[in-house]
């Protein structure tokens, strides 16, 4: 008699469960439905985000990581709307609720790092430097070798290897010395008063035409007086290279242009004078040099 009724209660129960299956079947079927709909849209969207960011971004681990963060977001969505259409709501806002205070608690305690990521996603968008750049950044000036979501790592002219947090490159200026393609360089000449300074630059622009590596078309070399030294007038040459063409070094060039425009000077009798010191005695008093007092 017991084996009966315990028989009768689990057909019952069987009963009570396929009729709420029966129930849920329409709801269950709409939920798979918006789930594979988001599921393919995630991964379209993963793809788009990987082709776009591609094209703008030389890093390929931080486009390959931000396109797994959008599917996982969509994902995310999908997952609570999947819960609403089959009556869940509760446990959807409650899994809500406990990630939003996950995500302050998470927020306050890994708050320089949490900075940093939504910097590095921001300069993923639209950073204004890329791999191989000269720039300046919080005051170090280098090559850029590396970029990733935490910080952009670049190389000084004397080898020391230097991390920028994004957060540092969000906020403070940033100059990017070869974002066009274009590099000034420049040097100064000193030449004596009384010379004919017309004549100087014309030779010094004569010599620059001549050197490998010097744009003479994109831009132009100019010579501009640009001070009044003490035994000398001043002569600053500008002159411009191609920071993506990387056969051409730019310490080389200037050193063969300052070897040039020099000699050149030189074989037409320019005297180029060193600096001048000049001594006067004191209350006219007659100096002895190399006597005994």
């Amino acid at each position: 008699m017991n084996v009966d009724g315990l028989l009768e209660d689990i057909w019952q129960n069987l009963q009570s469960y396929y009729s709420s299956i029966i129930v849920l079947l329409p709801k269950i079927i709409v939920a798979s439905l918006i789930f594979a709909f988001f599921y393919m849209l995630a991964n379209r969207s993963r793809t788009l985000v990987n082709n776009r960011l591609s094209k703008r971004m030389d890093d390929r681990l931080l486009v390959l990581f931000l396109g797994q963060v959008t599917k996982i977001v969509l994902l995310i969505i999908a997952f609570l709307i999947v819960l609403q259409v089959l009556g869940l709501a509760g446990i959807a806002s409650g899994i809500v609720t406990g990630a939003s205070v996950s995500a302050i608690v998470i927020g306050f305690a890994f708050k320089d790092i949490g900075e940093n990521f939504l910097a590095g996603i921001m300069l993923a968008f639209n950073r204004p430097f890329q791999v191989g750049d000269t720039v300046e950044l919080d005051g170090y000036k280098g090559n850029v070798v590396a970029l990733n979501l935490r910080n952009a790592r670049i190389k000084t002219a004397d080898g020391k290897d230097i991390f920028i947090p994004n957060a540092s490159v969000i906020k403070n200026p940033v100059v990017n010395y070869t974002m066009d393609g274009f590099l000034r360089y420049d040097f100064v000449i000193g030449i004596e008063y009384g010379a004919d300074v017309q004549e100087a630059i014309r030779i010094i622009k004569e010599e620059l035409k001549n050197i490998s590596g010097i744009l003479q078309e994109e831009k132009t070399s100019s010579v501009v007086v640009s001070n009044l030294g003490t035994s000398s007038l001043e002569l600053t040459v500008y002159y411009w290279l191609n920071t993506f063409d990387n056969t051409v070094n730019g310490s080389q060039v200037k050193m063969e242009a300052v070897n040039r425009v020099l000699t050149a000077l030189e074989q037409a009798d320019f005297y180029l004078p060193g600096d001048v010191l000049e001594m006067k005695n004191f209350k006219g008093e007659r100096l002895s040099v190399g006597e005994n007092e």
